[in-house]
């Protein structure tokens, strides 16, 4: 009798692709209004390689928002398959991808998520604090991200007692410390001027320019022509692509 062969076609389609940081295969997100189902994303196929600095651009209700949310392990998709940094993210529950996003992204927002009472050490602290790491090294890493952004001297200011523009340093400081495999901005100069806003898209600049991988949501042509690439959504889908050459 003839052994079996296995079939590996599963195996095969859930290997994580070769090359991509992130990387989404016919991803959906449909959500239940009452007796109606919304999609929000309608099979997004997307692929971003380390290193890049990628634009996420699209109108109110594009799915923009839901495909960040998904990128940033915020949230599962309805179907398809995410992977991120050879991680089959979309088959973890929550505790799992929870531990991913505290390793593998740092979060920037425009509203820049601070603790108020604490320090600008002691927030950028805190993905150090959840993972676990000693006291010694978080505060040592805690430092030399603030000195990255030039807020060495600003360390034991609270958030109230900074400018817009300190506080999102104070955010992006916090994104650097775990080293993560993406930075994941959502709108950094919304509530900023123009001017801290040029500034922070500068620092952005610099740390592409240093390997960090940026994936950069915004609805602001003016921000996204900062990126080396720019994906618009619409309706759920990729409705463009562009690769800019700088």
């Amino acid at each position: 009798m003839a052994t079996p062969v296995a079939d590996i076609s599963d195996r095969i389609i859930a290997a994580p692709p070769q090359n991509c940081i992130i990387c989404t295969e016919e991803l959906w997100k449909t959500y239940q209004m009452g007796t109606e189902q919304v999609h929000a994303l309608r099979g997004v196929n997307l692929r971003i390689d380390r290193g890049e600095y990628v634009a996420i651009m699209g109108p109110s209700g594009s799915g923009k928002s839901t495909l960040m949310n998904l990128i940033g392990c915020l949230d599962t998709p309805s179907k398809g398959r995410y992977w991120l940094n050879s991680n089959l993210v979309s088959e973890l529950d929550d505790d799992e991808l929870a531990r991913i996003r505290n390793k593998e992204i740092g979060f920037v927002f425009q509203t820049f998520n601070l603790l108020a009472r604490a320090t600008a050490l002691h927030n950028v602290e805190l993905p150090l604090i959840y993972s676990g790491t000693p006291s010694d090294e978080r505060i040592a890493r805690a430092k030399a991200a603030l000195q990255a952004v030039d807020l060495g001297e600003r360390m034991n200011h609270k958030p109230n007692e900074l400018s817009g523009g300190q506080r999102q340093r104070v955010a992006i400081a916090r994104a650097l410390v775990n080293n993560p495999s993406i930075i994941l901005a959502d709108e950094p100069t919304g509530n900023l001027d123009s001017q801290t806003g040029n500034e922070i898209m500068k620092l952005m600049e610099d740390l592409h320019n240093k390997g960090n991988t940026i994936v950069l949501v915004t609805h602001e042509a003016d921000i996204a022509e900062h990126a080396y690439r720019v994906v618009h959504i619409k309706d759920g889908v990729v409705a463009s692509d562009e690769r800019k050459n700088k």
